[in-house]
């Protein structure tokens, strides 16, 4: 809990430095590297469905395996050299962790907006989303930059945070590199399909206790706009989270669409598949603006104090 603690004071404080990610490969990059030769190697589209799916399986498995060992080697290197190898174990646990650096993209798309238009608030959405920005108005923009904060809050913080908390480094680095499976080979096109498969199935299983604790963290950080909003917050969450096409996404969306009182969701394009999604907190504002965007990241922040004054809390009761 003190490294966890430590970590998330540095990742607030430094986030992921640009200069140091130009000269050296950012570890999400080799962790995907390793996806990619794998997929290469087994996804091969002669193959029946049924052996790629198990091909993906036991690659994803193999994957997770490594990670732990990897992990759990350098863990016990930090452990053997302490108290100086405790910062350093903060160090490369703030590495996987996103609260600065998520909260700087979406500054860019809110910046972009007010200064470059449209265009440039189009081409800065599209760093951060995986839908087509091109067919999207200014309301549209600013609703897929709130809706990637949410849904990347509990998958790019809180998830790590969990697994880091239950299972130091080895657990973090596992969830890493299923959740970057999960984004590179977690499809339904025709070729992920099958490969991809055990990937995204795990990556929802994973995700299961993170994605509802965000949901209670957003609806707590929507207090800042008063009691009302809090129970709101969860209300939504509560209720539309399940309509949502994923088992997971819907709670920290929803719980964050109930503390603005704004609808999120909805239907949208995915370059040639349209997906008529319902709305999360259908009867809030369907029109977005920049306010919107510096609301939600007002409420960002405040669940990333409450987060690391739990993991405080959560040090000194271990102590």
């Amino acid at each position: 809990m003190i490294a966890l603690s430590l970590a998330l004071l540095i990742d607030r404080l430094f986030g992921d430095p640009d200069w140091l990610w130009r000269r050296v490969p950012h570890p999400v990059v080799g962790l995907g590297w390793l996806i990619g030769r794998a997929e290469w190697h087994l996804n091969r589209p002669d193959w029946s469905e049924r052996r790629r799916r198990l091909a993906g399986t036991l690659a994803i498995l193999a994957l997770l395996l490594l990670a732990v060992m990897v992990g759990a080697g350098i863990q016990a290197l930090f452990r053997a050299i302490a108290p100086f190898g405790l910062v350093l174990e903060a160090v490369v646990a703030s590495i996987f962790i996103a609260q600065k650096s998520l909260a700087d993209h979406v500054e860019r798309v809110e910046r972009a907006l007010d200064r470059e238009g449209l265009e440039g608030g189009r081409t800065a959405v599209s760093m951060i989303v995986g839908r087509d920005p091109d067919g999207l108005d200014e309301s549209g923009v600013c609703r897929a930059a709130i809706e990637s904060l949410a849904e990347n809050a509990s998958d790019g913080v809180v998830a790590p945070w969990f697994f880091y908390a239950l299972f130091g480094l080895p657990g973090l680095l596992a969830y890493k590199m299923l959740n970057t499976a999960d984004s590179m080979i977690g499809h339904m096109d025709d070729r992920r399909r099958a490969f991809g498969w055990a990937s995204a199935r795990l990556d929802d299983l994973a995700n299961l206790a993170p994605a509802r604790l965000s949901a209670a963290l957003f609806a707590l950080s929507a207090g800042r706009y008063g009691f009302a909003a809090m129970g709101r917050a969860w209300a939504v969450a509560r209720r539309d989270a399940p309509h949502h096409r994923s088992p997971n996404a819907g709670w920290p969306e929803g719980a964050m669409a109930g503390a603005l009182r704004l609808a999120l969701g909805g239907p949208r394009r995915y370059g040639e598949l349209e997906v008529d999604a319902p709305f999360l907190g259908g009867e809030g504002r369907h029109q977005a603006g920049l306010s919107d965007i510096a609301r939600g990241l007002r409420v960002f922040r405040r669940f990333c104090d409450l987060l690391l004054v739990a993991t405080l809390g959560l040090a000194i009761v271990f102590a």
